[in-house]
């Protein structure tokens, strides 16, 4: 039987992701609530949004177009670059326009630029758990039970423990430092979430800002679009600073155009 061992960095890397996709949210959620008397409903809503139009209408979409076999599906799988505008244009598509709908219409009478940040908060936070939290939390206890030889003897009769070895094995075969880079795209996306959140509320806000919302939409399609494309070259550290950039890029101009163009009144009702 393959011994099979995680080393002690990797499970580091494992907690600090697990810590990034828990923690950061709720911190957020206690920072701008304090600091910027920010509601604690659009943090719930944010996450909602994620859940329903993220986790489920856009997968149902993939579902049908890239399950089923035919011309588009087949195009999308042989061309990267089709598939990684079909993927980040579907991203922008869904989110942004939870993002929209709900700040629209459950957010009314709260159109704050702190409630803006909040909603991202919760919409980047779910997204957080449900992508890298929940797999960090398998991943420690997978490590903990291969290091200490308990997996094998908790196999029921009937699993083949050298297939399920075999299948776990990345866990102790992978760098280290590629169990850090999950919490650190993280943080980056929750960023990005926050920024983005900005836009599409002087959307809603504004009406002759209307085109922040389909401008939402093509920051985040550009950002998934162009990390796609980098980690599937295999330059995985070329994903994360291709992110970087993007999100420094768009966190300057939401800090620009959306935050810094209001005054400080948190509490105004707008329409």
């Amino acid at each position: 039987m393959t011994e099979l061992h995680v080393p002690a960095g990797s499970i580091v890397g494992m907690g600090f992701s697990l810590a990034v996709s828990w923690g950061l949210p709720l911190l957020l959620l206690t920072l701008i609530r304090r600091k910027q008397k920010a509601d604690i409903l659009p943090f719930f809503l944010g996450c909602g949004s994620f859940f329903l139009f993220a986790m489920l209408l856009e997968q149902l979409m993939h579902s049908l177009v890239l399950l089923k076999m035919g011309p588009v599906s087949q195009a999308l799988r042989d061309n990267l670059w089709l598939y990684a505008l079909y993927g980040g244009l579907a991203a922008g598509l869904f989110e942004e326009t939870g993002r929209y709908l709900t700040m629209r219409f459950l957010m009314k009478g709260k159109w704050t630029r702190e409630n803006a940040l909040m909603y991202g908060a919760g919409h980047g936070g779910m997204e957080a758990v449900l992508i890298l939290g929940m797999a960090s939390v398998n991943n420690l206890i997978y490590s903990v039970m291969i290091n200490s030889g308990s997996l094998v003897s908790s196999l029921s009769e009937n699993m083949d423990s050298q297939q399920v070895l075999e299948s776990l094995a990345p866990l102790g075969e992978l760098p280290s430092w590629q169990f850090f880079l999950g919490g650190g795209e993280r943080v980056l996306a929750i960023a990005l979430h926050l920024s983005l959140s900005l836009f599409v509320w002087q959307a809603v806000k504004n009406r002759d800002k209307w085109f922040y919302y389909p401008l939402a939409i093509v920051l985040h399609m550009a950002v998934n679009m162009a990390a796609v494309l980098a980690a599937n070259l295999g330059k995985l550290v070329l994903a994360e600073a291709v992110t970087l950039a993007g999100t420094l890029v768009i966190g300057y101009a939401a800090w620009k155009w959306c935050w810094s163009s209001e005054n400080r009144e948190t509490k105004e009702q707008y329409r």
